[in-house]
């Protein structure tokens, strides 16, 4: 840094002379009174605490100086300096005055002595700087002063406004910071598609105080943080809000292994979604081998492990260290075969596409899909080109024209994080259709007033071709609906379900689609009591299609 000696001087002597006013005991006007006490408020300010972590602001091109005083008598006084920048790089230096602390301790006493102010005022030598860095790394100053001193730290940032947090401490007994290894290096032991897995050495402190301290790791797709403070304002500057008490440092009191902690939309939640991409934080407890999973393939991701202590909230920073996951391999392409039916499940979680191939033997050609679970994405294209791309429910046909030989790609993906699954057919028979003729809703309707205590009346449309309807019950629990309403396969046909189940089945039809309804009054049922309806409707090629489920409550009393 360039110091002006000038700039060192003129707040050392205005503090002393501030010292002197204070211990000379001459009548002073009120002017003069408010004069010191302000002097003082002023610098007092500027005094670094011992034993406390300090957050100061800097503006750019604008040193900042604090001040601090070993204890007098003392053989030997040992003390430690920590600074850590929360953003860009800066510089900082400790001077030395060895002159004034010992005056200023005679000043406070009234024992003061003009010569050796005018002494100490000519003594450029006396001055000297003892430490400079400049950087973005945590740095420790680790000093022995066998004599009173005054000591001044001065904050320099170039770049742009920001913040460093400032520890001192003459306390060599505790720690305020854990302890890093010897090795603090993170080693990558394994990589794969869409995870890496990482191990680095205790931290001392972990061994001594192992309910107090905890490992967190962070993942992010930019670069490494030298502190979790620089982590923590590159988020925040992203645009996102975290609530003061859930700040991101603050995750580790959450004292068991806990889920990825991640921004999206402005919010905390399970992942947090940036500018420069994820930002992940999983604390992991006292484990030092993690497995980071659902990565995306062929991504260079950067890694960071701090180890914090769950009582002062402060941490160490590992050397970060980063590694690229594998790329991805070439999906499997299945062979679609006319007529043959094949059943797909969509993994929701990796959010992948399933992809199936078929080779047109005529020029008009129809694709059936029947939805059985969850919520399905199918892409078609046809020699590269896309003929269809949207979201299907149900039952789906896509009749398409092209020519002999055409090559068409069929690209099914969940848009559910759960699994789905869909039926996939492909045919140019339309004369022979896979499945029966749908009415205009798969709906069933149920009538409150024809509810009784032991029995129900339900109601669903037909079709104009002569069909078969069976219609199954089953007992169910309240607290139980949702799931069994969300895990129905509606591709399983009666087969899947128990004898018992079975109510009726029964055939008709009517030309008129206004009257192509029936209706069904099921008997034996207990009172109060949740009923599951289901309805199966089978056409020519014996494949059934099940109506949306109708959950029923009995009559408590009647």
């Amino acid at each position: 840094l360039k110091m002006s000696w000038f700039w060192f001087y003129l707040p050392l002597h205005l503090l002393m002379a501030a010292c002197l006013c204070h211990s000379i005991k001459a009548p002073t006007t009120s002017s003069q009174q408010s004069f010191q006490t302000a002097l003082f408020n002023f610098y007092h300010s500027l005094i670094l605490a011992d034993g406390k972590e300090t957050t100061i602001h800097l503006l750019k091109d604008i040193p900042k100086r604090y001040y601090f005083v070993l204890e007098e008598g003392r053989a030997l006084a040992p003390f430690t300096i920590t600074v850590t920048p929360c953003d860009v790089p800066i510089e900082w230096s400790i001077l030395e005055h060895k002159a004034s602390a010992s005056f200023l301790g005679k000043a406070a006493r009234g024992d003061h002595d003009t010569q050796e102010v005018s002494k100490s005022q000519k003594a450029p030598s006396m001055v000297s700087t003892i430490f400079n860095y400049k950087g973005n790394s945590v740095e420790t100053y680790m000093g022995m002063s066998s004599h009173s001193a005054l000591y001044m730290l001065e904050f320099l940032s170039t770049e742009r406004d920001t913040h460093i947090t400032v520890y001192l401490t003459t306390d060599t007994s505790g720690h305020l910071y854990p302890e890093l290894p010897m090795d603090p290096r993170i080693d990558v032991i394994g990589i794969g598609h869409t995870t890496v897995t990482l191990t680095w050495k205790h931290s001392p402190s972990v061994l001594q105080h192992r309910e107090n301290i905890q490992y967190c790791l962070l993942v992010n797709e930019k670069h490494n943080y030298k502190s979790l403070c620089a982590a923590e304002t590159a988020i925040r500057s992203s645009g996102m809000k975290l609530p003061p008490a859930l700040a991101l440092s603050l995750s580790p009191y959450l004292l068991e292994p806990q889920q990825v902690m991640i921004l999206s939309n402005s919010e905390l939640s399970i992942i947090n979604k940036v500018s420069s991409g994820e930002v992940r934080q999983i604390c992991m407890g006292t484990k030092n081998t993690y497995t980071v999973p659902n990565l995306s393939p062929s991504t260079q991701y950067y890694f960071d492990v701090f180890v914090v202590n769950l009582l002062t909230n402060a941490s160490a920073a590992y050397t970060g260290t980063f590694a690229r996951t594998l790329e991805e391999p070439e999906p499997k392409v299945m062979e679609l075969k006319d007529g043959k039916v094949i059943q797909v499940v969509l993994d929701g979680k990796k959010q992948k596409f399933y992809s199936l191939q078929y080779q047109a033997r005529h020029k008009k050609i129809q694709f059936t899909f029947q939805l059985c679970r969850g919520q399905v994405r199918v892409h078609i294209t046809k020699n590269g080109k896309t003929v269809v791309s949207e979201n299907i429910s149900g039952l789906r046909y896509f009749l398409l024209k092209g020519k002999l030989l055409d090559t068409y790609l069929v690209q099914l993906r969940s848009t559910e994080e759960s699994n789905s699954s869909v039926k996939v057919q492909v045919s140019p028979h339309f004369h022979k259709p896979l499945f029966p003729l749908l009415p205009e809703s798969l709906k069933i309707k149920s009538f409150s007033k024809l509810r009784t205590c032991n029995s129900v009346t339900i109601a669903w449309l037909g079709t104009q071709e002569d069909s078969k309807y069976c219609v199954y019950k089953k007992r169910i629990e309240e607290d139980h609906v949702w799931t069994e309403l969300q895990s129905a396969d509606r591709c399983s046909g009666p087969e899947s379900r128990h004898k018992s189940e079975k109510v009726l089945c029964k055939y008709f039809y009517d030309i008129n689609l206004q009257r192509a309804v029936t209706t069904e009054t099921i008997k034996g049922l207990d009172a109060g009591t949740l009923y599951l309806f289901d309805v199966y409707l089978f056409g020519p090629s014996g494949i059934p299609v099940r109506y949306h489920s109708k959950v029923v409550k009995t009559r408590k009393k009647c």
